[in-house]
């Protein structure tokens, strides 16, 4: 802290979930410096580089300072800087430079909200909770599925024909859609726009909860900033009929490090710039609470692990091979999950003849042909066609995969995992399935199922949860399984949003967490998600 000097300017620092957002600003409001940009979890670093871009722009100039963003708390406290709420910053700035707002919609890297404010200005703050739907992380995943750069996902959805309807609460739930989409050859570009109307409708229905959106509306954020056509899908939505109901500023996503700024006056902190480059230096923000953020092994040795192996191997499915059932009635049974398709045949006497499990990539039907063929190869290889006398479908796809190929029963799922646990264990009591993209809590009373609970429209804790991380860091989802269950330290990621995940993962990453720690940690996630 230094003594008050003259011609001091202002600044607003706004850290978000995934951005950096620096502004400064002189006596009068004007903005003489801003810069928006990406961290990549690296947030001391990237704030590091914006000051020194500063400090070369600018010079050693004084500055109040004041740090906001969800992310900026933390940062705030370790360097010891005056913080102030993000929805407070931002309900400054409207009420200084637009006063006539009574709506402000802004969508953030892993937030989204909505703020109403009376006549008198007092606001009413509606927020996503744990769910990744509605904020530009859900975007980014939607143009990782594309396979295309993000900052080209606007000018793709700018070339749309149609809308088609996408899961808009899940991150992972909406891939399955787009999968089923783009397997029915839908263009790129209305899956784009399709993603961007999804956005619009989840952020209005979510958070609005029945209050009428008046106008004039305020829009923010980064999304809402570089993506016009986010921007015209919101529009449509609200069915804005007057363009002077909507109020777009010049920087939209940088409305909280600007109100930041503004609030300098209410808790000074005086400081060069040169001086506050220097102090983030001292501390390695990184590593603070890293310790706190480790959790107990798995196994804490190999022979640990292969005892449990061993304890489990127990419960296997008795097995028989190809020639063994020549002649012999045959069963098929077929799992079409949402993610995976599973296939089983079995002999007249419970055993496990031959499998199939595959993702079905969004084309329920073919996968269960490709699978079929693999049976017909094994079966022609072994000199015989097989007998089969029965057959029947459960799962997502239960009556398209029975009516498809003719199939001669349908299984409801609980159904088929309750006969089949009782296969094990004829006194079993509960069930606990974690799926592709869902979770089933049997609970069972007297050889009847008594309730059943079931996730609604989250994926985490599912198995895509853990094979989306697989994939992001370069390993088969069976590999990833294999190191999490070597000697490690699992490193604490919560139980959030497979999306929002991204961004601890990264921080893990960068605070030395080994890729097995990480897997372990996510073990952990997927356990706690299903308890929670």
């Amino acid at each position: 802290m230094i003594t008050k000097m003259e011609n001091t300017y202002s600044a607003g620092v706004d850290i978000g979930s995934t951005t950096a957002k620096v502004v400064i600003c002189d006596a009068d409001s004007k903005m003489l410096f801003e810069r928006y940009r990406r961290h990549q979890a690296k947030t001391v670093e990237t704030v590091q580089e914006i000051l020194q871009e500063a400090l070369d722009e600018l010079g050693n100039i004084p500055v109040e300072l004041t740090v906001t963003g969800s992310a900026g708390m933390g940062l705030a406290e370790t360097y010891n800087l005056p913080f102030i709420q993000e929805v407070v910053a931002s309900a400054r700035f409207i009420k200084d430079v637009y006063p006539e707002v009574r709506t402000f919609i802004e969508i953030g890297g892993e937030d989204s909200k909505i703020i109403f404010f009376d006549d008198h200005f007092r606001p009413d703050m509606r927020m996503n909770g744990s769910c990744a739907g509605g904020t530009g992380a859900f975007i980014d995943q939607m143009a990782v599925l594309l396979d295309v750069p993000v900052s080209e996902f606007n000018a793709l959805a700018e070339k749309a024909v149609s809308i088609y309807p996408i899961a808009s609460r899940c991150g992972v739930f909406a891939k399955t859609d787009i999968q089923a989409l783009l397997s029915r050859d839908v263009s790129r570009e209305d899956v784009a726009a399709s993603v961007f109307h999804s956005v619009a409708i989840q952020v209005i229905t979510a958070l609005s909860r029945g209050r009428d959106i008046k106008s004039k509306i305020l829009l923010g954020g980064g999304p809402l900033s570089f993506y016009p056509e986010l921007r015209r899908a919101f529009v449509k939505v609200l069915a804005i009929k007057n363009p002077n109901d909507l109020i777009i500023t010049d920087r939209p996503e940088l409305i909280p490090a600007m109100g930041a700024a503004l609030l300098h006056e209410d808790q000074p902190h005086q400081i060069k710039l040169k001086d506050l480059l220097l102090l983030s230096k001292t501390k390695d923000f990184g590593k603070i609470n890293q310790a706190s953020r480790r959790l107990t092994p798995l196994f804490e040795s190999k022979a640990e692990f292969e005892s449990w192996q061993k304890k489990h191997l127990k419960n296997l499915v008795p097995r028989v091979s190809l020639d063994q059932v020549k002649d012999k009635d045959l069963f098929l049974g077929i799992d079409s999950g949402s993610t995976t398709t599973k296939l089983v045949l079995a002999d007249d006497r419970e055993r496990f003849v031959i499998g199939h499990y595959r993702p079905n990539n969004g084309n329920p039907i073919q996968a269960v042909k490709e699978a079929l063929s693999e049976f017909a190869k094994k079966f022609k290889k072994a000199g015989f066609r097989p007998r089969i006398i029965r057959t029947a479908a459960t799962g997502y796809g239960e009556d398209l995969i029975k009516a498809a190929f003719g199939l001669d029963d349908g299984v409801v799922e609980t159904m088929a995992h309750y006969r089949a646990a009782r296969r094990f264990d004829n006194e079993v009591s509960f069930i606990l399935d974690i799926g592709g993209q869902d979770m089933k809590a049997i609970y069972i009373r007297d050889h009847a199922a008594s309730d059943i609970q079931v996730n609604e429209a989250c994926s985490s804790g599912c198995g895509s949860f853990l094979e989306t991380f697989a994939s992001s860091l370069g390993y088969s989802i069976t590999d990833f399984a294999k190191i999490a269950c070597e000697k490690n330290a699992p490193f604490d990621l919560g139980t959030r949003c497979t999306v929002f995940m991204n961004s601890k993962v990264k921080q893990a990453l960068r605070e030395g967490a080994t890729v097995a720690d990480v897997s372990a940690g996510l073990a952990y996630s997927v356990i706690k998600n299903s308890i929670y």
